[in-house]
């Protein structure tokens, strides 16, 4: 049974120029209950199926299933989706980028449980925290081997803007 590890970033400042990448993203849920969210995407020009269970007790981890689905049949489940398709994109960045969580979100309680939980036991080695002030840098872009968890590599960190 694979794990979600949830570590979302807000890139701030002009850091497009920086990106070495872009992808398109569209999403809906076909489902939104806490317990069991059934999720369809689309990833550039990939279509997914993604059903996602209850999270723990800090919410930075839960199960988590994906299957690759042809890109015509997550356009039409796309359509049966609850209100509030999302579309937005994913952009990479590099070694030397620096990542921080929203201001608006740093009092919330989540983060504080999450750091409470993690004792900063979880940042990786390709990652430079400032745990006060809720920001890191990558210090460089990891390879397989730093990857410490039994997690698919897709679900390790995403970094978006909408």
């Amino acid at each position: 049974m694979a794990q979600e590890i949830e570590r979302k970033f807000l890139v701030k400042g002009n850091f497009k120029p920086e990106v070495f990448k872009s992808t398109r993203i569209m999403q809906g849920y076909l489902s939104s209950v806490p317990e069991r969210t059934v999720r369809v995407r689309i990833n550039g020009e990939q279509g997914f199926l993604t059903i996602k269970g209850k999270g723990n007790h800090s919410g930075i981890r839960r199960y988590e299933w994906e299957k690759e689905i042809p890109l015509n049949e997550a356009e039409e489940l796309l359509q049966l989706c609850e209100p509030g398709i999302i579309n937005k994109t994913r952009y990479l960045v590099k070694a030397g980028d620096t990542i921080e969580i929203k201001e608006n979100k740093k009092g919330s309680q989540r983060y504080k449980e999450i750091l409470e939980a993690t004792a900063g036991n979880m940042v990786p080695e390709w990652l430079e925290a400032d745990a006060e002030n809720l920001k890191g840098t990558v210090k460089e872009l990891p390879a397989r081997e730093a990857i410490d968890v039994p997690v698919d590599e897709m679900l390790i960190v995403e970094l978006y803007s909408k």
